[in-house]
């Protein structure tokens, strides 16, 4: 009888196989695969649907999601949390889990299956899972630690501001049964590393990601100076499984503490630092038994310091390899009690986002000797991370220093003359050494900061420097790749390669930085203006996630100011334009990704924004606010305009303001309609056309039949201008414009972020594809002739060489060139536009990416007869307008639902 059983069961799931044409795949809770860490109690589910081949048209009509707290009951089908049953819809995309009240440390299993159009019944997923973090701040019984060579406030603010070695805490414990299951709840600040039984746990670095952690005295004084009040403050831990590692008898565990952003200062005085190094962990071990038992960091754990002598973000990190202790799990010498700390303020909350990570490994194109004991080793793209020593034999005592270079763009291989000027590019951004103890083979990387560079000095070398025993270690916070963008222009490709290469450079701690050597500050203007160009080339949703989270919670809770970066530091200059990153980002995350819960999360504080900015209002509707504080000479940096323009003269503020105004006044009207807030979209769409009236009022100047220099007109443009006449008027003052630039942008990062895309949208695609593939200044093609690898702060090549705020523009890659327009808002439910606009010049162009309902792609290549043939990719459940290219493209659009197509677009 039970052979029987089987026999049906298999048939079953083979009928059920056999007949399904659609089926769920890349299963994601709170977007993430397999989260170690949620703690929230109603985590989302996901999944993307993919069809048969040649089957098009499908959808979903109907999902089941069952959840189980072992994945040997769910396999059983006994789904003792949750389970759905059949729930009729189309939805794939963050389902709400509503099973049983979920407890902390709690494991959870989940599948699903779905039905297709016709009804039928897909096989079960793949098996999926997420682990329950500590959900109340009463969970934790763990104390914050540290050492007490450390006073509790920051080095900076110490008495003795001498650098201080990296703390290695130690508390060692015995098992005498069988273990269940084991998970460690930890954080370190500013940065940490966790061991056990002398074994690295995990594959991350840098955690936890970067947040405001705790209160800090004397913002209002400091260079940048702001009210030093914010919503909140928050830590961030991680959870590791670490059942793997343990065993009877005698254990240890180990954590390095760094002082990453906690710790932090710089020359410039534009960082402020929270405290000492600190950290607390709480273990919680299940045994076979049924017994269960917690370690949590306290006063008995040990400390000693580490062989890392100094370290910090700004300054770099040193370490002396006679001082590691190969054996801390079992010595005894040098061993101290740990001191308590004091706890943040911030709460402490699961990082459910990605984690930095060594993302490759490079080998050096070249190495060559500069002379007896100096090497200088080429890597060929300028990165972030930090170079890998191997298999290094030397004597006691021999120190070895690591220059890292970047933005410098001197061919190798050097003559001896211009060791000089080597050394003359070497960066300012921090020094790097470690000190040989003799053994063989010593292995050395910093561990808690990250260096710009694409070349490195390598000193005090004794020997051949051998390809083996040298690699760059690219770091930066996981961001997948969700697309693929290509054209038959190689400039094109360049441009988007550097962009990207620059966009990852910027990615660390779980936010977006400006630049990630000098200041490495999570700009809010950068990361507004470039975030849609983000989203159409990664899944950025877990960073977007938590850094917006970060820009709420350093919002101003009295008057609704939001800083020009987030997490706060003091040297962050900028505008009403970097605020609007409260309402722009999470307004292009819902047209990119479909999701509501970031405009729900956000809206209150859009609401109080749009407050305060309205105090910078005149009473005919146009935004300038003369922020001035004599007593406060920097405060000219909060109210900055366009920024880096190849212009001497600039769009006037009060014009950018007023843009960034009717933006946000529209962007919101448009999510107040998306979360059912009727009353209030009406009022801010109100407020958006009589702001976009005042601001043709009072900017246009009939007389010349232009708003201004520097783009201005292009912003004109983008907000639409009604009357016939002017408009053409201004067209032609466009026009006359890019004449006299010779056919170059004349714009700023604000304005770049616009001009490609409304010149097509405008007629003027030529002049749009002419002005991207440039070669001389201002371009980017004039960045790449120099050598660039990433994408610079100024058109002239001034200032940082890996920005990559000026991303903004090349959307048009994407929506003009390719022609895949993704806009859940503007387009409606799970539908594309697809509209080529190619120019002359390209033959051929293809994009494709991932959306939360699987891939949207196009190619199109033109044909010898003047037609296209385009291939087509539509998801599962989604639909698509397709507007060929060429003069007769409205009349042959086709509309398609899922599935590959392919057909050609014959000309006129």
């Amino acid at each position: 009888m039970k052979s029987r059983s089987i026999i049906i069961a298999l048939f079953t799931l083979s009928y059920i196989t056999a007949t399904a044409t659609i089926r769920p795949i890349k299963l994601t809770c709170e977007y993430l695969e397999n989260p170690m860490t949620v703690d929230i109690r109603h985590p989302r589910l996901s999944w993307i649907n993919i069809a048969d081949k040649n089957e098009n048209d499908q959808w979903q009509t109907a999902w089941q999601i069952q959840v189980a707290s072992s994945i040997q009951s769910l396999i059983q089908g006994k789904a003792d949390l949750w389970d759905s049953g059949k729930t009729n819809g189309n939805t794939s995309n963050i389902i709400p889990y509503i099973g049983k009240a979920l407890q902390s440390g709690q494991d959870c299993y989940w599948r699903v299956r779905v039905w297709d159009k016709n009804g039928k019944a897909s096989a079960w997923s793949n098996t999926a899972n997420w682990h329950m973090g500590l959900l109340d701040q009463s969970d934790w019984k763990a104390q914050w630690i540290g050492a007490p060579w450390d006073e509790e406030d920051a080095t900076v603010r110490s008495k003795n501001k001498n650098d201080k070695p990296a703390p290695l805490m130690r508390k060692r414990f015995g098992i005498n049964k069988s273990v269940k299951k084991a998970h460690i709840y930890v954080s370190g600040l500013g940065y940490f590393e966790l061991y056990m039984n002398g074994k690295k746990i995990g594959d991350d670095v840098l955690v936890p990601n970067q947040t405001d952690y705790t209160h800090r005295p004397d913002i209002e004084r400091k260079r940048v100076r702001i009210d030093n009040k914010f919503k909140g403050y928050r830590v961030l831990y991680l959870c590791y499984d670490v059942k793997p590692y343990l065993h009877k008898g005698n254990n240890a565990i180990g954590c390095l503490l760094g002082c990453g952003f906690f710790n932090s200062f710089n020359s410039a005085d534009i960082i402020i630092p929270y405290g000492s190094p600190r950290m607390i962990a709480q273990m919680e071990i299940e045994y076979n038994d049924g017994t269960k038992e917690t370690i949590c960091s306290d006063t008995s754990w040990e400390v000693k310091k580490s062989f890392i002598v100094s370290n910090g973000i700004y300054t770099g990190e040193h370490a002396d390899g006679t001082l590691i202790d190969h054996n801390w799990c079992n010595s005894t010498e040098n061993w101290l009690q740990a001191v308590e700390r004091k706890t943040p303020d911030g709460q402490l909350e699961a990082q459910m986002g990605y984690s930095d990570r060594v993302n490759k490994e490079m080998k050096p194109l070249s190495i060559q000797k500069i002379n007896g004991n100096k090497w200088l080793v080429d890597f060929g793209e300028e990165i972030t991370g930090w170079i890998h020593l191997k298999k290094m034999n030397g004597k006691p005592g021999q120190k070895i220093d690591i220059h890292y270079i970047y933005g410098t763009n001197n061919p190798l291989p050097y003559k001896k003359s211009d060791v000089l000027s080597v050394n003359q590019n070497v960066s300012s951004q921090g020094t790097n050494s470690y000190t040989l103890n003799g053994s063989k083979d010593e292995d050395y990387h910093a561990r808690f900061t990250w260096f710009v560079f694409s070349k490195a000095i390598i000193s005090g070398w004794e020997g051949e420097l051998k390809p083996d025993q040298i690699t760059a270690e690219d770091i930066h916070t996981i961001l997948p790749q969700t697309a693929h963008f290509a054209c038959s222009d190689t400039l094109i490709n360049k441009i988007q390669k550097i962009w990207c290469r620059s966009l990852l450079d910027n990615t660390h701690g779980g936010l977006f930085s400006d630049c990630p050597h000098r200041e490495r500050i999570g700009y809010t203007g950068d990361g507004q203006v470039e975030c849609e160009t983000v989203m159409y080339n990664y899944d950025s949703r877990p960073v977007y996630t938590k850094w917006m989270r970060d820009i709420l919670l350093a919002q101003n809770p009295i008057t609704g100011y939001v800083p020009n970066a987030a997490p706060w530091e003091s040297g962050a200059g900028g505008g009403p334009e970097w605020g609007a990153a409260m309402i722009i980002i999470p307004y292009t995350f819902y047209q990119m990704y479909h999701d509501t819960g970031i405009l729900n999360s956000n809206y209150k504080g859009m609401t109080e924004l749009m407050k305060y900015f309205h105090n910078w209002v005149d009473e005919d509707g146009i935004m300038l606010h003369n922020y001035w504080d004599w007593n406060n000479p920097m405060a000219q940096w909060l109210n900055l305009g366009e920024w880096c323009a190849p212009t001497s003269v600039l769009p006037r503020k009060a014009l950018i303001h007023t843009y960034y105004y009717w933006l946000c006044a529209r962007d919101i009207s448009r999510i107040a309609a998306a979360i059912g807030k009727d009353e209030d979209a009406k009022q801010y769409e109100e407020l958006a056309e009589r702001t976009r009236t005042a601001f043709h009022k009072r900017f246009y100047d009939h007389d010349l039949h232009t708003y201004g220099e520097a783009g201005s007109n292009i912003f004109a443009l983008d907000m639409g201008i009604d009357n016939r006449n002017q408009l053409a008027d201004v067209l032609n003052t466009l026009k006359d414009e890019l004449k006299r630039n010779n056919g170059h942008l004349n714009t700023g990062i604000f304005g770049t972020k616009l001009f490609f895309e409304v010149l097509t949208r405008y007629g003027l695609n030529e002049e749009a594809y002419e002005a991207i593939t440039k070669t001389d200044f201002p371009s980017f093609g004039n960045w790449i002739r120099q050598g660039a690898t990433t994408t610079w702060e100024q058109w002239d090549g001034g200032a940082s060489h890996n920005h990559p705020m000026f991303g903004g523009g090349l959307t048009w890659l994407y929506r003009c060139l390719a022609g895949v327009d993704i806009d859940f808002i503007k387009n409606g439910d799970r539908h594309f536009v697809i509209k080529p606009c190619p120019p002359k010049n390209v033959s051929w162009a293809e994009y494709s990416n991932e959306t939360p309902y699987g891939k949207i792609g196009i190619r199109w290549e033109k044909t010898i007869g003047g037609g296209y043939k385009l291939q087509i990719i539509v998801p599962v459940g989604c639909t698509a307008t397709v507007i060929p290219p060429g003069k007769d493209g409205a009349v042959n659009t086709r509309q398609l639902k899922s599935g590959n197509y392919e057909f050609l677009s014959s000309p006129k």
